[in-house]
């Protein structure tokens, strides 16, 4: 592969990381207005379905995209620097970062928690320790909050580093097995159906079917498979045939994406069915095994959809999606403070829901991207989370394998 398909390749899937950490503001200013019952222990007074259709839109592929890319990236840099050089990169650019930045956040997002939570039950700011909602016996009173994401493929790319050292002591025949029968389920139309299974599986053992992130730094089996099957498929896209898999990706991703609406509206239908007490002819098993298969159909079909729409689409970098992708990672880590701080204080404001919504995401991404221009971009913070020290003269570089 020459290098312009190269560049062109890395260009369509930093555009695309880009766009899915962007819309991690909008899937947790939703959370705060949704009208079912919410993982978190607070809630705007206005809530709209509308909320509701946008959490369950948006996770059923925004965490898979990111899933599949991290794997796709660690198998380049395994490629390029070999299993401990991925190693030492992941641990610097996924471990460092969590060990610097987790505590300040966990202080804050908890104060900031706490005080949402004293207006949701008592309509009024304040501070009460006796409000959080109890922890169940033995459990920790610490969690990963939405930095899981690290913290699993962290973990994840550990696994990787040690089955590439144990690969030397298996039959070779093994590995490329491994590598062919993940190439025929990306090349052929039914190959999600497989991908799904497994999937569908693990999330029968959730009420809704679908599985819902713990944040513990133990996190369940479940999670850890749910995770880490986009993560291989995304090692396994990378290769030999990778080019080819990227094109026959790009040609479908149309119908990827109709394939996944139809099974998205399935999921919704059985999601609203089970929340409202219906029983459902479904055969053999639980109907929460129904659930989790359309919806990990729709994960598997809409993220394979992402990825070939970006590479047939999007090949190129522009300005706004570069500087988006330059300062995503910064994004990612402080965004949670401007949808919590931005929900408090619009929680009393007299305005609906979708008008909340619409202006604390404004209000977040604005806050968000000022401060990773004005304290981030050219400081040793952002050497950190990029691997490189940029000056102001040196703008525009790739962030894909960094």
């Amino acid at each position: 592969m020459n290098n312009a398909q190269s560049s062109t390749r890395f260009d369509a899937l930093d555009n695309l990381r880009a766009l899915m950490m962007w819309l991690g503001i909008v899937l947790h200013v939703a959370v705060n207005h949704i009208t079912t019952a919410s993982p978190l222990p607070w809630r705007d007074p206005k809530t709209s379905p509308v909320a509701d259709l946008l959490l369950l839109f948006i996770h059923s592929f925004r965490m898979p995209v990111f899933f599949i890319l991290a794997g796709f990236f660690a198998a380049l840099l395994a490629e390029r620097r070999g299993a401990g050089g991925m190693l030492k990169n992941r641990g610097l650019r996924l471990a460092l970062p969590f060990a610097v930045f987790w505590p300040p956040l966990f202080v804050l997002t908890a104060v900031l928690s706490m005080v949402y939570i004293h207006l949701t039950v008592r309509g009024v700011p304040g501070f009460d320790r006796a409000l959080t909602p109890a922890r169940q016996p033995g459990g920790s009173p610490f969690n990963t909050m939405h930095l899981w994401f690290l913290y699993q493929l962290f973990w994840l790319c550990v696994l990787a580093w040690a089955g590439l050292r144990l690969r030397r002591f298996m039959p070779p025949r093994l590995c490329d097995a491994a590598r062919r029968a993940f190439a025929l389920l990306a090349q052929r139309r039914w190959g999600f159906l497989v991908l799904a299974s497994p999937l569908a599986l693990v999330g029968s053992f959730y009420p809704s079917g679908i599985v819902a992130g713990s944040g513990s730094f133990l996190p369940p089996l479940a999670e850890w498979v749910q995770s880490g099957l986009f993560f291989v498929f995304g090692w396994y896209l990378h290769g030999p045939r990778e080019q080819h898999l990227l094109t026959l990706l790009a040609a479908r991703c149309q119908s990827h994406a109709l394939a996944g609406l139809g099974f998205f509206i399935a999921t919704a239908v059985l999601l609203g069915a089970v929340r409202g007490g219906t029983a459902l002819p479904l055969p053999w098993p639980h109907p929460a095994f129904w659930i989790a298969f359309a919806y990990n159909a729709t994960s598997w079909l809409w993220s394979l959809a992402l990825i070939g729409g970006f590479v047939r689409y999007v090949p190129h970098r522009n300005a706004v999606l570069a500087y988006l992708s330059q300062s995503s990672y910064w994004v990612y880590l402080v965004h949670m403070l401007g949808t919590i701080g931005f929900g408090i204080l619009l929680f009393n404001a007299p305005f609906g829901a979708l008008a909340k919504m619409g202006l604390n995401i404004a209000a977040t991404s604005l806050v968000a991207l000022a401060s990773y221009e004005l304290l981030v971009r050219y400081t040793p913070i952002g050497t950190l989370l990029s691997g490189r020290h940029v000056t102001r003269a040196r703008r525009g570089l790739p962030a894909s394998a960094g």
